[in-house]
């Protein structure tokens, strides 16, 4: 993350949040960061010089037209700074700050299969045990760790899926 952008989301947040919107904007956050992750040409068209930044703000405003009226004006002050480069660094610093803020804790859970209700409830309760904080657990699906799961809590990840122990034991017998 660039400082820039977390400036520009330190200081939406501060705004939004004066008037009781930060939910709002934060979900808006959410959106455009997965809108970007999720579409290269996107990210293209956001980053190449050549587009005028007025068509950009243009096509933004049309893309997020439910958009909160923060998120709104952000797009305004990009265009006008010349930065629509930093936009998804942007929305996910403010995810984060607003997390934050709010004594929130993102858990990643990457399990072989979705994690069902129960399951879900278990690593909550788990976690719970180790933070103070409202957890926000995310399930990312990946089969190639064939079985258990990864757990990653802030900056700490504990590694108890299939793929990890078969690999370890491949170190052991390799020496």
């Amino acid at each position: 993350m660039s400082r820039a952008s977390i400036r520009y989301a330190k200081a939406i947040l501060d705004m939004a949040g004066a008037k009781g919107a930060a939910a709002d904007v934060n979900n808006d956050m959410l959106q455009i960061s997965a809108s970007i992750a999720e579409s290269a040409e996107l990210t293209a068209f956001l980053e190449n010089d050549t587009i005028a930044n007025s068509v950009k703000e243009k096509a933004l405003l049309e893309v997020f037209d439910a958009a909160n009226n923060f998120t709104k004006g952000l797009f305004r002050l990009l265009g006008e700074n010349k930065r629509f480069g930093i936009l998804a660094d942007i929305a996910t610093s403010y995810s984060r700050l607003f997390e934050e803020f709010n004594g929130m804790e993102k858990v990643t859970v990457t399990t072989a299969v979705a994690l069902d209700a129960e399951m879900e409830s278990r690593v909550m309760s788990k976690v719970l045990e180790f933070t103070n904080k409202k957890v926000v657990i995310e399930n990312i699906i990946n089969p190639e760790i064939i079985g258990g799961f990864i757990l990653r809590v802030g900056d700490k990840q504990y590694n108890a899926s299939v793929a990890n122990r078969l690999q370890s034991l491949k170190r052991e017998f390799g020496n």
